[in-house]
């Protein structure tokens, strides 16, 4: 609407400078000379001749000059009048005989102000073209700018929001002004960015939870095949018949099968999730009985009563924790284990104590790392995520996790939050 208005002025300023300009030309120049005006000049000229000077003319209007026969200026109401015969015929100047007692005394020049006012029409030519074009100059400016304020620039910024689309920034909107005349062609633009980024989020999220799932059963599933294969190097232990010992090495060799297939799957799915999903409740401090009983292959286990108290914690993952933990001390300690517990202010300790040979001082700073394994772990099976997992977890439950030395062994201690 602005933009039309401004075109509509330009077009009517541009009009009426011609029209000025055209009644400037043809303003007719009035040639004739006033008779009356004249020959009442002429009586005033004779009736005063010999003392031309002394007489007051201001009531005369036009400019003049009077001559005697020979020529002499006798007097003139201006200097830029013709005082010749001559000039006079050339400037198309009135020349009246001045007549006295019937003879010619002289001559009456009056005045043709024709340059003048064709000098003065075309200073008043001058100035309307001046100005017209002058106004249409800055309006033309005005409206180059106004084109490039509505129109150019939200181009421009059209042009760098599809650069940030095309290269996956679909965090910036497209802002444009309240006046914009493309406002419903941006917008569409802005609702496309806010879709497009809507469906990346929820491929996003779909993705993540596939993965997540991956990750969880992988792990899941490491738990009750490293079951059967401590359960299958038990039996073998106590087992005396060939066929039976046959059986129980098939059995043991195609759960570390699954175990090896399962911890590749784990790992490259890792490798793409930052984080395993942890929904933290409140529970009663029993469950960690069923959690440690689920673990305790063969009676290895002796644990004290847990203190009645409410935890914060992840029942499934928690149950992860004590799988990895004790799974580490079956297969490098190969001694029975022993927990103890205690409520502090703020936290149920569990100390998890096996009686093997412990972890290097300088190894146990780096326990913790994803993908370490220790120098004690040649020859046996394993992807160095089991304690980078437990760590994660714990932390996630608001918990934490910690080991050190003793002389007899290795202690896991757990810091379970009260709730």
């Amino acid at each position: 609407m602005r933009a039309k208005w401004l075109f509509l002025i330009i077009i009517a300023m541009f009009i009426a400078g011609i029209v000025l300009a055209m009644l400037v030309i043809e303003t007719k120049v009035d040639n004739h000379v006033d008779i009356i005006a004249a020959n009442k000049m002429l009586k005033t000229i004779e009736s005063h001749w010999g003392h031309i000077e002394q007489r007051d003319y201001s009531t005369i209007n036009q400019q003049f000059a009077v001559l005697d026969n020979s020529g002499i200026v006798l007097y003139q109401t201006a200097e830029e009048l013709s005082t010749t015969i001559n000039d006079a015929i050339r400037n198309r100047d009135t020349i009246i005989d001045v007549m006295q007692k019937d003879s010619l005394v002289g001559k009456l020049i009056i005045h043709n102000d024709n340059k003048e006012v064709v000098q003065h029409m075309k200073s008043q030519l001058l100035i309307i073209i001046v100005l017209t074009f002058t106004t249409l100059m800055v309006l033309c400016v005005l409206y180059i700018i106004f084109l490039n304020h509505t129109v150019f620039t939200p181009f421009k910024k059209l042009q760098s929001f599809a650069v940030n689309v095309a290269r996956g920034n679909l965090d910036i909107p497209l802002t444009m002004d309240k006046d914009n005349p493309f406002g419903a062609f941006t917008e569409s633009f802005d609702i496309m960015r806010e879709e497009l980024a809507t469906a990346r989020h929820s491929e996003y999220v779909a993705n993540r939870s596939k993965k997540e799932l991956v990750a969880s059963l992988s792990h899941d599933i490491k738990t009750p095949v490293a079951s059967i294969k401590a359960v299958s190097e038990l039996m073998l232990m106590r087992a005396t018949e060939d066929k039976v010992i046959k059986q129980l090495n098939t059995i043991y060799m195609k759960a570390e099968q699954i175990n090896l297939l399962v911890t590749d799957m784990f790992h490259a799915t890792l490798e793409e999730l930052q984080e395993l999903k942890v929904t933290v409740m409140e529970e009663l401090s029993e469950v960690l009985n069923g959690i440690i009983a689920n673990v305790n292959y063969d009676d290895q286990i002796s644990w004290d009563p847990i203190p009645e108290c409410i935890i914060l914690t992840d029942v499934t993952r928690l149950q992860q924790v004590f799988d990895n933990i004790l799974s580490n001390s079956y297969k490098y300690a190969g001694t029975v284990v022993t927990i103890t517990s205690l409520v502090t202010h703020t936290h149920l300790e569990l100390r998890i104590m096996d009686y093997g040979s412990g972890i290097n001082g300088d190894e146990l700073p780096l326990v913790f790392n994803k993908f370490y394994r220790g120098n004690n772990a040649e020859g046996k099976s394993g992807s160095g995520l089991g304690l980078f997992i437990s760590k994660y977890l714990m932390q996630n439950m608001q918990s934490d996790i910690e080991c050190h030395n003793r002389g007899d062994g290795l202690t896991v201690t757990l810091r379970i939050k009260l709730a």
